[in-house]
């Protein structure tokens, strides 16, 4: 595994440490690294930068870090990384990071902090499923030969692997099959038309339209994908990580869009070039412009113009609705909001960023059937994918069942596996 995959996990792994206690001190090496690259990819820009210690320990409380160890603790693995320097008044220096370079660099810290036999499997694990799912009892065979650990530890290490979040299961018999969220990030196409391939004409014929419709937009409103699909069908399909759901959160309440897995990418892997969701945030918060917001507040309709701006360093606005939609972007340091008499303007910090969010939006230009029953309000917060589809596998009610879930992950196995 590269430097860059293996980073990938370090982060994907940390956020779902995060969601549960009393893990961290298990996967420390983990732990420690996931912190670091995220605190340090939400600091950097694609230049270096200067920040106040005011916004440092914002930062790392967005990021969910105690400002008196975490954060301290994270700063000064950051130090050693020689990424940033540290002055006197708390005041940090950051050199520019892209997003690759983000990933080596944690997993250089997850290295330096001596990891154990098991964290090093679970990532190995991850891995293995997310090229295909696999056997309960194949992918203990490979743990336990390639890690050198006891049948017992394995069958310890596989059933807290899935009750933690690294890795999924379709069912909680004896010999499930294994995979995990990043699935259809990477062979899109042939794991795809064996998805294809398992449905009935009805529902291979919906989602051909459907599949039709986000290549063209980008992104589709979940409405819209019910419709399409029924909701029988996207149940399983979300399940199953087939497709990315992305929450935009108001006072509203919570309103999901679809977007493609393999969609966000600068090169040629999407679990890599937008491993910290912000591409997929960019394009979230520029669909709700784009939809719902009032031509008052500064509705956008030249998504590629705007983009194209940002990304050659130039700055949009004044508008006043720059100041609201764009809350969750600020807090990651993805965008810089700057106050003036006549509004707020914009400026992008991480061009990278810009870059996928264009490739993205660019066939359909986003319009205006995406997010078009969103209610007009500002946007503050977003999920990420992974969030939101553990979000939805906890209500049991829309849960899909295990044979359906069996059938298609049995299909992206065929021909595959190890």
């Amino acid at each position: 595994m590269d430097k860059q995959t293996m980073g990938a996990w370090i982060v994907h792994h940390g956020r779902k440490i995060n969601d549960n206690t009393n893990v961290a001190a298990e996967y420390g090496a983990i732990d420690i690294a996931a912190k670091s690259a995220s605190l340090l990819s939400r600091m950097a820009a694609s230049d270096q930068d200067e920040l106040s210690n005011e916004l440092v320990i914002t930062l790392g409380k967005v990021g969910g870090l105690n400002p008196r160890t975490e954060l301290k603790a994270c700063l000064e693995e950051l130090k050693k990384q020689k990424v940033i320097d540290v002055a006197n008044s708390g005041a940090v220096s950051v050199l520019g990071i892209t997003t690759n370079s983000a990933l080596s660099h944690a997993t250089d810290m997850f290295n330096r902090n001596a990891p154990d036999s098991h964290e090093n499997a679970v990532l190995d694990l991850s891995e293995k499923v997310s090229q295909a799912p696999i056997n309960r009892k194949l992918a203990s065979e490979y743990i336990s030969d390639i890690h050198r650990l006891p049948n017992s530890e394995v069958s310890e290490l596989i059933t807290q692997a899935s009750t933690i979040g690294f890795i999924d299961s379709d069912s909680d018999d004896d010999d499930p099959l294994l995979f995990n969220g990043n699935l259809f990030r990477r062979d899109t196409v042939s794991k795809s038309q064996k998805i294809l391939s398992s449905l009935n004409s009805t529902e291979q014929s919906s989602l051909i339209n459907f599949n039709e419709k986000l290549k063209l937009q980008g992104a589709v409103h979940i409405k819209v994908a019910e419709k399409i699909l029924g909701q029988t069908l996207l149940s399983k399909l979300r399940a199953a990580a087939f497709f990315d759901e992305n929450v935009v959160s108001n006072e509203a309440g919570d309103h999901s869009f679809i977007t493609s897995p393999s969609s966000f990418h600068k090169f040629s892997n999407p679990m890599l070039d937008d491993a910290f969701d912000h591409a997929k945030a960019l394009v979230s918060a520029l669909c709700y412009g784009v939809s719902v917001s009032s031509s008052s507040r500064g509705r956008i309709w030249g998504v590629e113009l705007i983009l194209g701006k940002l990304i050659r360093g130039g700055t949009v606005g004044p508008v006043p609705a720059i100041g609201k939609d764009y809350r969750a972007l600020e807090l990651e340091r993805v965008v810089r909001i700057i106050a003036g008499n006549y509004g707020f303007s914009m400026q992008l910090l991480k061009r990278e960023v810009g870059e996928i969010a264009l490739q993205v939006l660019q066939n359909g230009s986003a319009n205006n059937t995406v997010l078009e029953n969103v209610p007009s309000a500002q946007v503050t917060a977003y999920i990420g994918p992974e969030a939101a589809r553990t979000r939805f596998k906890k209500k049991k009610s829309i849960q899909p069942s295990s044979s359906q879930m069996r059938t298609l992950l049995s299909s992206v196995r065929s021909g595959g596996g190890l």
